[in-house]
């Protein structure tokens, strides 16, 4: 069965990279100067292709988006889908945007894709198999060790993210870390998965924004909790803590506490 979502969940990222491709960089994205209205439309389009194949395939199954909202959200399998997750890397010709599939079996992401359609680059990560991740540039689909923040690699697609309160928590595990990079959005967790990257903290995560990103940091040996090392919820406050090395675990969440 987990086979047959597997090739559901490609299928989708293949229909909607069909759609994403021909607007990344090109006149009517640069013409547009900042205006949203291509990025929009090409997020609908997009997530219309997802839900109409993954609809097809499995009409049982409940679907959630960022643009067309939720359809049988109790059911036992649910989708969640971001057709372009990172937009503001999309606008500006950035290649670190990324359609997200993920999907749940009662309550618990159990299946992710990301696909980066500009690049060619797509992790897929299944509940009980080790991560499947294919690319032209290359990459090791394993998290690496790394036991203490001092030796870390920080990522954070935003400072702008956190709230007044959650802010000095973050610049605590900062000051911690080795060094920090800023930007990323998913792209950001598929460096994890690939081991270049050590720690990602963010925060104001709605449910498509990290669904699809657990079983794809879990499947290549990571964890992703929230800021107290709890799984995360879909209605939370969307607190993200992704590690490539569990061991992190206990001095991040003591840092951000």
């Amino acid at each position: 069965m987990m086979r047959d979502m597997i090739a559901a969940a490609e299928a989708a990222a293949e229909a909607a990279g069909a759609v994403i491709r021909p607007l990344f960089r090109s006149a009517l994205l640069v013409e547009a100067k900042g205006d949203a209205s291509p990025v929009t439309e090409a997020d609908k389009a997009a997530e219309r292709q997802i839900r109409a194949l993954l609809a097809e395939r499995f009409p049982d199954h409940g679907l959630i988006g960022e643009e067309y909202g939720a359809e049988r959200a109790d059911a036992e399998w649910v989708w969640v889908i971001d057709p372009i997750d990172g937009t503001r890397a999309f606008v500006t010709g950035r290649p670190v945007f990324g359609s997200l599939i993920g999907l749940m079996h009662r309550g618990r992401p159990v299946l992710g894709l990301i696909d980066q359609p500009a690049t060619g680059e797509r992790w897929i990560g299944a509940a009980g198999q080790p991560l499947m991740f294919r690319g032209p540039m290359g990459g090791n689909p394993r998290t690496r060790s790394c036991a203490r923040l001092a030796e870390a690699e920080l990522s954070c697609t935003s400072p702008d993210m956190f709230t007044e309160s959650e802010a000095p928590r973050f610049a605590r595990l900062r000051a911690a870390a080795r060094r920090v990079t800023w930007g990323g959005d998913c792209y950001a967790y598929g460096l994890l998965a690939l081991g270049l990257i050590d720690v990602i903290v963010e925060s104001d995560l709605k449910p498509w924004d990290w669904v699809a990103l657990q079983p794809v940091i879990e499947a290549a040996g990571g964890s992703m909790t929230d800021w107290s090392g709890q799984p995360l919820r879909l209605d939370g406050p969307g607190q993200a803590l992704a590690l490539g090395d569990r061991a992190l675990l206990d001095e991040a969440v003591r840092l951000l506490g």
